[in-house]
């Protein structure tokens, strides 16, 4: 059974730090690119990272960029999401997705709330 299953989201004061994880079963992720995505309370799904299966190249959206580090360990099967500096407006489910050719699956997501 193909699943990712996001981990690490929760409650942290803005300016703060929070790692998520996503560990894929069922398929191997290696030949796979990696993206988060976040929803926002009332607003649409975005991209907010990327990664390629080598891990050498990496995408990540303008609002994130310089905060937010995506890496992946393929022998462990999961892409991580760094988050530092946190602002009240990162505060989002969290989801994780494996993307291939016509292949492509969706975590069910973490919640981030970022408020003091």
């Amino acid at each position: 059974q193909v699943q990712l299953v996001e981990s690490g989201g929760g409650l942290v004061r803005p300016g703060g730090s929070l790692r998520l994880s996503c560990a894929a079963s069922g398929f191997t992720i290696s030949t796979y690119t990696m993206k988060w995505f976040r929803q926002p309370p009332g607003k649409e799904r975005e991209l907010v990272a990327h990664i390629l299966g080598s891990g050498e190249g990496t995408y990540y959206a303008d609002s994130v960029k310089g905060r937010f580090t995506i890496s992946r360990d393929n022998a462990k099967n999961t892409v991580d999401l760094q988050m530092n500096s946190l602002k009240p407006e990162d505060t989002a489910v969290y989801y994780c997705r494996a993307i291939r050719r016509t292949e492509a699956y969706w975590g069910q997501g973490t919640q981030v709330t970022v408020s003091s």
